[in-house]
């Protein structure tokens, strides 16, 4: 297998040497959550020795319907994303949908994400490389792992290699997402790190008519999962109360799971590691 590159956020190390984590809620709703969010991963992460970055997106264009929750956009959505690096001290990921918006959200966040739907949209995915920020690919749902490759080369081609993969589920059928944890060392042949979306990997897209359900409680056991088959981090929709949560609540998972979710995932990558020293 192809050693696999360590990225720098903002000075966080995100490899194969050591588990991470990377969440939060959907979308930004206000700076008093993301807040709330981004302290209390950062104190439990920290109390378990492992690298954490903040997501949430300051908009989301790929809505099921007009009338969905988008976020406050990118004006004021960057502004959230620097209060949360000020105030809590986290690198931070937001997506980015269009190719203009690239450069300004490069001034403000430390891990740019091309979202799944869009990562065979070649001028976005240059843009974003462009701005010599870490890039997480987001793998689509119609897409076989293997071909991430593709979109690793436009990304390269800009010379930046600060990159990172993420699996979150493959089209099924209507309204169903499933996972092939083969993925995951396919990817890994890349030799950047790889990541397991454990909550966008149960949402059922459109399951609600007008918006996405989903199957929170089996965000973990996929979690487990995705651990044990050998990703290098694990990505998370986090909400204090996700029934209540404005975008994709049904497959966020509560804020107070967290803690003794990671410790499972925790114990899971030092076998697989050979690490059990601890």
């Amino acid at each position: 297998m192809s050693a696999i590159r360590s990225i720098d956020a903002a000075g966080t190390k995100l490899g194969s040497d050591r588990l991470f984590l990377i969440a939060g809620p959907c979308v930004i709703e206000s700076v008093e959550t993301c807040v709330e969010v981004a302290g209390r991963l950062k104190q439990v992460c920290s109390e378990m020795g492992i690298p954490y970055v903040f997501k949430a997106s300051y908009d989301k264009a790929n809505r099921s319907s007009l009338r969905s929750f988008r976020g406050p956009g990118i004006d004021e959505g960057l502004k959230v994303l620097q209060q949360v690096k000020q105030d809590v001290g986290v690198p931070v990921l937001s997506d980015v949908h269009q190719r203009d918006e690239a450069a300004s959200a490069a001034e403000v966040v430390d891990i740019l994400q091309i979202p799944a739907f869009l990562c065979r949209q070649t001028d976005l995915v240059v843009a974003v490389g462009e701005t010599g920020k870490p890039v997480n690919i987001k793998k689509a749902q119609f897409m076989a792992p293997w071909d991430l490759r593709y979109v690793v080369e436009k990304i390269v081609s800009t010379g930046n290699e600060q990159i990172l993969l993420t699996e979150r589920g493959t089209s099924f059928g209507y309204n169903t997402l499933v996972n092939d944890m083969r993925a995951i060392p396919i990817l890994s042949l890349l030799g950047y790190p790889v990541i397991f979306d454990a909550t966008h990997s149960v949402q059922a897209p459109g399951g609600l008519g007008d918006r996405s359900g989903g199957e929170r409680k089996y965000a973990p056991t996929l979690a487990k999962a995705a651990v044990a088959a050998g990703c290098h981090g694990v990505f998370m929709e986090v909400h204090p109360d996700p029934d209540r949560a404005l975008s994709d609540g049904p497959n966020s998972i509560t804020l107070d799971s967290v803690p003794a979710l990671l410790a499972q995932l925790v114990k899971i990558s030092e076998v697989v590691r050979g690490d059990v020293s601890r």
